[in-house]
C-alpha cells in the first residue's frame, strides 16, 4: 500500500504546475478569440464578390491549418513511439488524433456552409474536398482501432503505423488545387511559385494571421487538457495493476 501511495503522489507534484500553465493558456486563448472575432467583424474588409459569407474564410483556413498541424504531431509522436517505445508519445498521438478529427470535421462543415452560396451546392466530389474527407475517415479509423484493440501495446503499435501512413494524405490535400482542376480556390495569401507576395489586402492578411495564431492556441489548449486526461488514464491503469499484485 505504501508503494501505491508513493505512485499516486508522484503525478500530483507536477499536476499543479501543468494546471496553472493550462489555465494561463486557456485565458490567453479566450482573449485572442475575442480579438479575432472583433477583427473579422470590424477590421477585415468586405469581399466585393462573395460578400459577408467570405468571412467564413477566417475560420475555415485556420481550422485547416490546425488539422494539418494536429496530424503532423501524430506523425512525429508515432515515429517517436515506435523508436522509443515510451507511452508518453502514444498519449500525445492519441490526443492529437482526436483534436485533429474535431478540426477536420469543422473544416468540412465550414467548407460546405461556404460552398452552398458560392457553388450552389453543399458538396461536390472535388479533389480537395474528397481528399479531406478521406483524411477524416483515416483518423476516425485510427480512433476506432484504438477503441477496439484491448492490448495497449498492440493498439499503440498499430495506431502508430496508421498515424504515419495516414499523414500521406495531408500533402495530397494541400497540393490538390495545383495538381488537378478543382472548384476549390487556390491560395490567395500564402506565397506560390507564380508570386512571392500575398494576393490580398493587408487587412485580410493581418486578420488571417491573428486567426491562425488564435486557432493554434485553441489546439494547444485542447491538447493540454486531452494529454492530461490520457496521462491520468494511464496512471490509473498502472495503479490498478500495482494494487492487483
Amino acid at each position: 500500500m505504501a508503494t501505491i501511495r508513493q505512485e499516486m503522489a508522484l503525478p500530483s507534484a507536477t499536476s499543479g504546475r501543468s494546471s496553472a500553465l493550462t489555465t494561463v493558456l486557456m485565458a490567453t486563448t479566450v482573449l485572442l478569440t475575442i480579438v479575432s472575432l472583433g477583427m473579422i467583424v470590424f477590421y477585415a474588409p468586405m469581399e466585393r464578390v462573395q460578400g459577408v459569407v467570405q468571412r467564413i474564410y477566417y475560420f475555415h483556413v485556420p481550422m485547416a491549418w490546425v488539422a494539418y498541424l494536429a496530424f503532423l504531431v501524430v506523425l512525429v509522436a508515432s515515429v517517436m513511439y515506435l523508436w522509443k517505445r515510451n507511452m508518453k508519445w502514444d498519449r500525445v498521438a492519441r490526443a492529437s488524433v482526436e483534436v485533429g478529427v474535431v478540426f477536420t470535421t469543422m473544416v468540412l462543415i465550414t467548407g460546405m456552409l461556404w460552398g452552398k452560396p458560392i457553388w450552389n451546392t453543399y458538396w461536390t466530389w472535388d479533389a480537395r474536398l474528397t481528399s479531406t474527407l478521406v483524411l477524416w475517415f483515416i483518423y476516425v479509423a485510427y480512433i476506432m482501432l484504438r477503441s477496439y484493440t484491448p492490448d495497449r501495446e498492440r493498439a499503440a503499435r498499430l495506431g502508430a503505423v496508421l498515424g504515419i501512413v495516414g499523414f500521406i494524405d495531408v500533402p495530397i490535400i494541400h497540393f490538390s488545387v495545383t495538381w488537378w482542376r478543382t472548384l476549390h480556390p487556390a491560395a490567395v495569401v500564402a506565397p506560390t511559385l507564380e508570386r512571392s507576395t500575398p494576393n490580398a489586402p493587408p487587412q485580410t492578411v493581418i486578420t488571417l494571421l491573428v486567426c491562425l495564431l488564435t486557432m493554434t492556441l485553441v489546439y494547444a489548449t485542447f491538447m493540454a487538457y486531452r494529454t492530461g486526461l490520457e496521462r491520468l488514464r494511464d496512471e490509473n491503469r498502472e495503479l490498478e495493476q500495482l494494487a492487483g499484485r
